[in-house]
């Protein structure tokens, strides 16, 4: 991967802080929002906002769990590019990937502005998700809650800012074993899952932890990583419980302290005290 150029995620600006004891000026750390654009044989595919970071981990986590490779060795080469408005990531892809890729654009092609073009671009929204029933994980309600726990750790920019999501991988008995921080949830996802598949962890080996809400979309990247758990901070959507539910994925969202919501597949849950410790 080449980089031209580097960018901090976070900078720092001047405000007007009131509070009750008066009004004054002061400095406060807040995080960047940059265009990505991925972009696959020299052609845009795609343009997000996100943080200026962990470029590679995003480019390989998105053409991961949007199903654009099945492996990382199908990506020949990722160049990363600044061009002062944006972030210009170039996939090149290699042949029997490439051919496969460019035959889902000529199908998704549609006209400019148009939104979800046809019933191809619904179908791709609504797509399937891989199965994760088979997974033999298993998780005791210390171990959920220790999850949460530890991701606010390891989750620096947040630290400075108050204003970036997480998403973390735990596996029993090591802890939060990978995580990145975007502005985006979907982003954050992305890039743990380009992290740990650069690193070669098996996604069924542990739990996906995220600070966000649970849309359809995160629990189809999560399907993507393989693993067989989704734990969130916040609530789910109606559409990513049934998603969840069909998928044979284990949803647990509003961690709160000791307090939790099973909302899928309570059989992978053990009540009582952990058997890791992390």
């Amino acid at each position: 991967m080449s980089r031209r150029g580097a960018r901090r995620p976070i900078s720092q600006i001047s405000r007007l802080a009131h509070r009750a004891g008066g009004t004054a000026a002061a400095d406060r750390m807040v995080p960047e929002e940059t265009p990505v654009a991925f972009s696959f044989a020299g052609t845009t595919h795609a343009v997000m906002m996100a943080s200026p970071a962990d470029f590679e981990d995003f480019a390989l986590g998105f053409s991961l769990t949007e199903g654009i490779i099945a492996s990382p060795e199908e990506i020949e080469a990722i160049d990363v590019e600044d061009h002062g408005a944006g972030i210009d990531i170039q996939i090149r892809l290699k042949d029997q990937a490439n051919t496969r890729f460019e035959a889902r654009r000529r199908r998704l092609a549609g006209p400019v502005g148009c939104g979800l073009c046809g019933i191809e671009s619904i179908e791709e929204a609504m797509r399937s998700v891989d199965a994760v029933g088979a997974s033999k994980l298993t998780l005791a309600a210390d171990d959920i809650v220790r999850s949460v726990k530890l991701l606010s750790k390891v989750q620096p920019f947040h630290a400075e800012t108050g204003a970036v999501h997480a998403a973390g991988f735990y596996a029993p008995g090591k802890g939060v074993v990978m995580a990145r921080e975007d502005v985006g949830r979907h982003n954050a996802l992305d890039k743990l899952a380009g992290a740990l598949a650069k690193a070669g962890i098996d996604g069924t080996s542990g739990a996906v932890v995220v600070t966000s809400r649970v849309s359809v979309e995160m629990v189809q990247k999560t399907a993507a990583i393989g693993a067989a758990f989704i734990i969130a901070v916040s609530a789910p959507t109606a559409l990513a419980i049934r998603t969840a539910q069909e998928a044979g994925m284990t949803l647990v969202a509003l961690v709160r302290g000791d307090d939790f919501d099973v909302f899928t597949h309570p059989e992978r849950v053990v009540l009582g005290v952990a058997q890791h410790v992390a």
